[in-house]
């Protein structure tokens, strides 16, 4: 059998976790059509008879504004390292942005093979020929910059393998997973076999209400909003949580809240709903608005809520 680490890399809001999600068959990261959902590492787990592969689902790389912009950036970044095949993740149904052309940049200098997942290939007025184009471009100036005795970084990585995706649909899914596995090494399982995330419950639980916020809040403030759950009492047949929605200002406390609280009120239903399916037990769920003054910029915050190291 193969087993290997993949790390999921590419831009916010390109699709990476709902291709992720569709892999596994499972709902492990969260989604939403708001960029930079994912705000921490999320490790996940796919075994099958042809072996297993571990999936590091990361932060889409964006123009960072403040402190969790750039923890997020760097959390990013730093997933390629030590991983055994990078799959790069392009949205194939809008022209390439700057930060595509970055990560096509660092890739071609590594030595870490890449496959590249031309994503949302069912949609109107595909671009893979301008990802193409971009991919051989950059290739091109490295291998010209290395030929004048400029330095260039490590030799070249091999050719990516280009495979065009629908996580929406599931077209292209089962080529991308065969070719995953055909290209980590030959070994055992590097995780049991039962296991689907070794993402922390806590931090799981926080990720499922502010997908729920999310939906509501769509554009108006959701990089302001975070989720930290306090406690959790886990019973035999019902587990009660007690979870903080922090805001920056008090003037986005009632935006969550919505008229006579009846947002906050359909948020939770929806969240308790999803996590009893998770978890398979009757759920308390407890929720409150909290302001935490910049809360963004605060570190100590930030390693509370999981973003920092």
């Amino acid at each position: 059998m193969n087993s290997g680490m993949i790390s999921i890399v590419g831009r916010a809001n390109v699709g990476k976790s709902s291709l992720l999600n569709r892999i596994l068959g499972e709902k492990v990261s969260i989604v939403s059509p708001v960029a930079q959902t994912t705000r921490n590492m999320i490790r996940a787990v796919h075994t099958e008879e042809r072996g297993q592969l571990v999936f590091l689902d990361t932060p889409g790389i964006h123009k960072a504004e403040g402190q969790l912009g750039k923890l997020m950036n760097k959390m990013a970044r730093r997933s390629a390292d030590g991983a055994d095949r990078i799959l790069l993740v392009l949205d194939a149904s809008a022209r390439p942005w700057d930060e595509d052309h970055g990560w096509m940049r660092r890739l071609s200098r590594q030595q870490i093979p890449t496959t590249i997942a031309l994503n949302k290939s069912d949609l109107a007025n595909p671009h893979a020929e301008a990802y193409r184009k971009l991919w051989s471009d950059i290739a091109e100036a490295g291998a010209e910059t290395a030929e004048h005795g400029e330095s260039a970084g490590d030799s070249t990585c091999p050719p990516p393998e280009w495979i065009a995706t629908s996580a929406q649909s599931g077209s292209g899914v089962d080529l991308l997973t065969s070719r995953l596995f055909e290209g980590v090494p030959e070994g055992p399982h590097l995780f049991p076999e039962d296991l689907l995330t070794d993402f922390p419950r806590k931090l799981a639980i926080a990720d499922v209400i502010r997908e729920k916020l999310f939906a509501y809040l769509k554009d108006e403030l959701p990089h302001s909003v975070a989720v930290h759950v306090d406690k959790l009492i886990e019973g035999d047949e019902q587990w009660t949580i007690d979870a903080d929605i922090y805001v920056n200002r008090s003037s986005q406390k009632g935006i969550v809240l919505g008229a006579k609280g009846r947002q906050l009120r359909e948020v939770n239903r929806k969240a308790t709903q999803e996590l009893e399916e998770m978890f398979e037990r009757k759920i308390t769920l407890n929720l409150w608005v909290t302001v935490q003054k910049d809360w963004t910029k605060n570190f100590w915050i930030l390693k509370k809520l999981g973003y920092a190291p």
